[in-house]
This record gives structure tokens, sequence and C-alpha cells, in this order.
């Protein structure tokens, strides 16, 4: 069955200014344009970015003059929220530090202990035969730095932008296809390169932002914003998908381990923090199960997310590979408030002419899923 059709927003994107970020699974690099668009419509003072991730959305609005709050349940997001959209200090101040960390001699520790291969390919640890995201003569370095940042007299702005730089500069020289839930049998090229801490991208503090660290639905009460940017992770539509699979917090738990530098216990062959197991770290966003009433726990998530939501705008952006049909999300949508516009991303042609909106997603040819961005009036 057809549903009603939804108006569209012309095929003209808002130029977004620079960010910075990681190889991310939930990117919105190339959304930014259109998200700050669809804003655009609105002109939100006040935005709250619900699921902030490596925080571009949350950067992109604070440098277009809007206040910021930012929200994730990920310790590296909030390190990447203070660092920032927090920062009182211009960049000149962090030069000297950024010299004495990489000027720092590589020294054994735990990261290269568990996370450090030997630069031979496969590329695996000396030891245990193992995958590795790095060679050792980088993790000597990490585990060098690291011990010094957790040791100077840094203020949390400061830490938050010594540690963003570290994350910054091991993406760069990963052996990963961006994410810790599987490691590649050979090292990538970039991995033989030195690790090189840079100052990250610092944004000049103009309003007064607000960093959260939380499970949403406990934040939503202390929020209230002109607009609210809602990127949920995904539930997969996949019937096939097991119970026991990875969770983002499991992509990122190195991240986590760089940040927190807890050491923690590991388990599997790519040392997952055990507080990343899926018992412990599933989003009720990413369940692909159906409630006792039959409908599925995230279309019921989603709903209450909306209703929740004190904001008069809302920009909720979803995956056609996301768990929810098109029809349950229409109707958890109507729930809450009317669409006044609504996107389709195409990559490969740009924003589409029309929005093909049946009770299932459309996907191509090839299974390749859609982005969605619909700009909510409550």
């Amino acid at each position: 069955m057809d549903m009603p059709s939804i108006p569209l927003c012309d095929e003209s994107a808002v130029a977004a200014p620079p960010t910075e970020g990681i190889k991310y699974a939930g990117s919105k690099l190339r959304l930014l344009p259109y998200i700050l668009q669809l804003a655009k419509r609105v002109n939100p003072r006040t935005v709250f970015d619900g699921f902030s991730g490596t925080t571009r959305v949350s950067q992109a609005f604070a440098q277009v003059g809007c206040r910021v709050i930012s929200n994730d349940v990920a310790a590296w997001s909030k390190i990447f929220s203070i660092c920032y959209l927090l920062n009182p200090y211009p960049s000149e101040h962090f030069t000297e530090l950024m010299d004495y960390l990489n000027a720092l001699p590589p020294q054994d520790g735990w990261f290269t202990e568990h996370y450090g291969g030997n630069g031979h390919s496969p590329c695996s640890g000396d030891n245990d035969g193992l995958k590795k995201p790095w060679q050792q003569h980088n993790t000597r370095k990490l585990d060098a730095i690291r011990e010094a940042i957790e040791r100077l007299s840094l203020d949390e702005y400061e830490k938050a932008v010594a540690l963003t730089s570290l994350i910054l500069a091991l993406d760069e020289v990963d052996s990963t296809l961006g994410h810790f839930a599987s490691y590649l049998n050979d090292w990538s090229p970039r991995s033989y390169h030195q690790l090189q801490l840079k100052v990250p991208r610092l944004i000049a503090k103009a309003c007064n932002h607000e960093v959260h660290q939380g499970d949403i639905f406990a934040i939503l009460p202390e929020v209230e914003a002109d607009l609210a940017y809602y990127d949920p992770p995904y539930g997969s539509n996949n019937e096939k998908m097991p119970p026991s699979r990875v969770r983002y917090a499991a992509y990122y738990h190195l991240w986590t381990s760089v940040c927190l530098f807890d050491k923690p216990k590991l388990f599997g062959k790519v040392k997952r923090r055990m507080d990343t197991s899926d018992k412990i770290s599933a989003s009720v966003f990413e369940e692909f199960r159906k409630n006792t009433s039959g409908k599925f726990i995230v279309v019921e998530a989603i709903e209450r997310l909306l209703q929740q939501t004190r904001a008069r705008h809302i920009i909720l952006s979803y995956s056609s590979g996301g768990r929810a049909t098109a029809q349950e999300l229409q109707d958890a949508i109507a729930g809450t408030g009317q669409i006044i516009e609504a996107m389709e991303i195409d990559y490969k042609r740009n924003v589409m002419g029309g929005m093909r909106w049946t009770h299932e997603w459309v996907r191509e040819v090839d299974g390749t899923n859609k982005e969605f961005l619909f700009l909510i009036e409550k």
C-alpha cells in the first residue's frame, strides 16, 4: 500500500563547514549539507545532538552559530565533544604539548601487549598469532603517549584535546576497515606510517555549549532545544541476524580503552572489552526483535524518543537498512507531529528528485541502502 506523499526539499544544499572525525560506520559527513539545509528552514538557536558519535554534526552546528547540546553513551564521544565544543584555548596553546608527546621515546605497555603486531603478513602479534589493528612501532608510541597524558597535569580541556589528537592519529595508521570488530588479514599501507599527533581543528567557543554522556532517555528530561537531531544506531532488517551480534559499543571499544586507560579485561579474537559484550552494551535502537504485542522494539523506542523530546522541531536520520519499515516509521512520526520536509539521499546521484515511499523500503538492485532525513514539527 502506498503511503501519503511527503514534501521533498529541493536539491540545493547548504555548504557545510569543515569538520573532523574518525572512520565511523555511522558517519554523517556526507549528510551535513542536507542536515544544515533542513535546519535552515526553522533557524534554530539551540540544537540537541542526541547521538553525537564523532561529533561532526555538533561541530557543524557550532560553527554556524548555534548553541549545541551534545550527548552520547560513548566515553570517546564525550572526549570529542569536550575538545570541539568546550575547549577555551586557542590552537597555539597546544603546540608545545604536541611537540612533547611526539618526541617521547617508544615504550612497551598494555596496548602493545594486546594490540601491536610485528609488521609482517599476516598482521599478527609475536606470541598469540591473532590479527592486530596496529603495528608495534605505533602501539609503542601509543603506550608512551597515553602514559604521559595521564601523568601530566592537564586540565579537562587539555586532556580532551590531547586524547582527540591521539585518536585521530591512530585512525590514520590502523589496519582495519574503520572499526575494531575485525582486523585486516594483511597490513594496510597506512599502518607502516609513523604515528604523529597534530592539534585538532579547534572551534572558537562562541556559545555556552553543553556536553552529556548518558542514555538518551535519561537525558531527555534535562534538555530543551529549538531543534533536536537524531541519528540512532539501526537495528538490522536482516531476518537471519542472530541475537548475539556486534553492537556499536563493540565496534569502537578500543577508543573507549584509549580514553579511559583502565586496561580492562578482554575477550575474543579481537580482544574486546568485557563491558562491550552484547548483553551489557546493547542499545534498544539496535534491537531487531518484536515485543509481546508483535511490534518491533526499535520502532517503539523511536516513537518514545520523538514523543519525549522537548523541542518543537526534530530532524530524524534513518537508513533503509534499519529495522523499521517505512509504514512503521511514518506511524511513529504521526503520533508525535508532522513531516514538514523529507530527503532521500543517494550518494551516487546526490539527492533524488522523488521519494519512493511505500510500505517497505525500496532498494537498488545492488542492495544499497538509502539515507533518509525527516524534518518533523511537533
